[in-house]
């Protein structure tokens, strides 16, 4: 599961760090690229074009690794790489042709390059390769050419480049136009242009499919849909298996490759082992084997490197069935993750102090881990656009058996903190006090409300005996209630003494009071800055902020616990009294676990259709014009820096430098042509 970055209203320094209101320089490094410039901050800005901007980030403790474990970080990271057409493909089922054809356009292009209509193509090129194809990463609506279907047919021809003509039309067309459709009242599946399911497959199908489905041991689910495409043919659904042989056959090879070099430098034998399983589970599909594989995974905790790489998240397919093609390659914090073990270790108070029905808590939560981490490589699902927090594995039964493993991605962090702007936080603050404790205790409530979410949250409450999965239970809501318990019970710790006696900050009520502000105003205003006027909330994440903030503003009406206020035309969100603002988080955590341990739909649909979807128009309308002030884009992602090795006569790496790339269009260009082991059609 992984914890979204919310928009940043001001300059975010890591928890742990000396809290001010200027840009920290780039930490220390010693890698080779960053070593000649070591006198001057590291440039974290690469560009950005319409809602989107490109960062770098910096690979901390890389000159702290052997060469050995450098190799390893290589070999997992060319693993992510090899896969990386298969996001691609699971988004759009035309992706790779368009990305093919857009690209060949921009390199052989000689004409004009100054019109307007060109540099409309170069964006929409680049919104393209931000979103790994011809959908919005974030509202999952198709991406509009600001260019004419005439212009890109001739750039077409004067570069001799050829694309279907249904598959130009799409692009153009009201064909396809949302990649995930979680609408209420519609065939979800038939509507949304995600390439898990064919064109005519049905929710019906789907679920009459997995009806069928039955696992050998009732209490350890096998996670059905996973690693499979549905298929109609002839009136039958047919499952496509992805490993080698079957579908992303050729392009898993390329994985297994590298995860068997890989296997070949393990630190340690859990974690050869491990590998050596996803190995096998790529090269069979077996689910069993996907399940033995999480549980060595997530048992295998010593080492200085680990990495997420395979078919995960399910927040793509609008019935959570598959997962998406995704890798992190991490190297370990050691400092962070010392300090901030301690939550790992008090995981059972946080369980009993929790709110939750009596019934409803675990009365073990076992092997509970979290880790700072320091980004090495991304690629799949998780880059360009990357999680800050990810907590795996997703099966409820391995979590309560196991445990998890829980990391929060300091780099990516740090990277985000120091390229923007306090500007926004002025804008929409209710008054100088909420500026205030936001400067000072907001840097540090972000990062704890990642960790809380990650290794508290994820790893708190349970089903009810009998209880389907949530997948089975809450069908489409499954993924926003749970992100958002989770969100619940990092709000509901983070206004507690408790983190205060544990060492983790100094006054645990002036953070939880930042927090408050900052979560409503995000929950309430500033998100909308990432919608388009009169849209609706589609994305998991989104949808999860806004039924948590707007439910406790309803609840907390009678007593004005937040106040709307209007001064000079624009509006405010002011809380105030964040006891009772406390406790009505805990009172919708409550409601929120009941919902999934007892695998109430009606209950989850009423919530997130009531408080989560719709938004306010004229609200919205005000965020977006205070916001035109700023340059600053809503989004941001990353390009990943290139570990560049050095090899002796018998082709053995004796040295691995770090280059970082010049430009957005640099890495995506490269990548395509040096990671293309797909087809154009699957």
């Amino acid at each position: 599961m992984k914890f979204k970055k919310l928009i940043t209203m001001a300059l975010i320094v890591p928890i742990f760090y000396a809290c001010n209101n200027t840009k920290k320089e780039a930490e220390e490094t010693n890698n080779t690229e960053i070593a000649e410039v070591a006198t001057q901050p590291f440039d974290f800005n690469v560009e950005q074009f319409a809602d989107i901007k490109i960062l770098r980030y910096q690979i901390p403790g890389w000159d702290q690794l052997s060469l050995k474990e450098q190799t390893l970080v290589y070999y997992l990271g060319q693993a992510g790489l090899a896969g990386r057409d298969i996001i691609w493909d699971q988004n759009y089922r035309h992706n790779l042709s368009i990305r093919k054809a857009l690209e060949a356009v921009y390199t052989n292009y000689n004409g004009d390059k100054t019109s307007a209509d060109w540099q409309a193509f170069e964006t929409y090129l680049k919104r393209v390769w931000f979103s790994n194809g011809i959908h919005h990463h974030y509202s999952n609506d198709k991406l509009k050419p600001e260019f004419s279907k005439a212009y890109l047919q001739q750039l077409l021809s004067e570069t001799k480049t050829d694309l279907d003509e249904q598959i130009l039309d799409v692009l153009f067309n009201d064909q396809d136009t949302k990649k995930v459709n979680q609408a209420k009242d519609v065939d979800n599946v038939l509507l949304s242009a995600v390439n898990f399911y064919g064109p005519n497959v049905t929710n019906a199908d789907v679920e009459a499919f997995y009806k069928t489905k039955k696992s050998p041991n009732p209490e350890k689910p096998l996670s059905f849909g996973i690693n499979s495409k549905l298929i109609k043919e002839n009136g039958q659904i047919i499952e496509q298996v992805y490993k080698s042989g079957g579908l992303y056959g050729s392009a898993i090879d390329e994985v297994v490759k590298w995860l068997e070099k890989a296997q070949g430098v393990a630190e340690n034998k859990a974690q050869a082992d491990a590998i050596g399983l996803l190995i096998s589970y790529y090269k069979t599909g077996d689910l069993q084997t996907w399940d033995d594989y999480n549980v060595a995974w997530t048992a295998a905790t010593e080492g200085n490197i680990d990495y997420i790489n395979s078919f995960i998240e399910v927040y793509n397919d609008p019935l959570g069935y598959t997962g998406s093609f995704e890798s992190i390659v991490q190297i370990k914090d050691f400092d962070m993750s010392e300090k901030m073990a301690v939550l790992a270790e008090n995981a059972q108070w946080f369980e009993d102090n929790s709110p939750l029905i009596e019934a409803h808590k675990k009365k073990n939560v076992v092997g509970v881990s979290y880790k700072v981490v320091n980004v090495a490589s991304e690629a799949g699902d998780a880059s360009p656009s990357t999680p800050i927090g990810v907590n795996l594995p997703n099966a409820n039964w391995i979590r309560a058996a196991v445990g998890s493993k829980s990391v929060s991605l300091g780099n990516i962090i740090h990277a985000y903190n120091n390229a923007g702007s306090t500007g926004r936080l002025k804008e929409f603050a209710h008054d100088a006090e909420e500026v205030a404790l936001e400067e000072q205790y907001g840097q540090v409530a972000d990062k704890l409300h990642t960790a809380l979410h990650e290794v508290i949250g994820h790893a708190s409450g349970q089903l009810n005996p009998g209880v389907g999965e949530t997948k089975e239970t809450l069908k489409n809501y499954a993924s926003t209630l749970e992100e958002g318990r989770a969100d619940l019970v990092g709000l509901y710790f983070l206004y507690n003494p408790k983190l205060q006696e544990l060492g983790l900050i100094d006054d645990w009520k002036s953070l939880g009071k930042a927090a408050y502000d900052g979560y409503i105003r995000n929950g309430l205003m500033t998100q909308l800055i990432r919608l388009q006027l009169g849209d609706d909330v589609e994305e998991a994440h989104m949808r999860n902020r806004q039924w948590v903030s707007a439910w406790v503003f309803e609840k907390g009406q009678e007593n004005q616990v937040i106040e709307k206020v209007k001064r000079d035309g624009k509006t405010y969100f002011n809380i105030t009294d964040y006891d009772k603002l406390h406790a009505l988080f805990g009172e919708l955590l409550r409601e929120t676990q009941r919902i999934k341990s007892e695998g109430d739909f009606e209950a989850a649909q009423a919530l997130v259709e009531g408080y989560g979807v719709k938004v306010d128009q004229e609200i919205h309308a005000e965020v977006l014009e205070r916001n035109a002030q700023f340059n600053a884009a809503p989004y941001s992602g990353f390009v990943n820096p290139v570990l560049v090795p050095e090899m002796d006569a018998n082709g053995v790496i004796t040295k691995i430098t770090i280059k970082q790339p010049e430009t957005f269009a640099e890495q995506m260009l490269m990548y395509s042509k040096t990671y293309n082991f797909l087809p154009e059609v699957n």
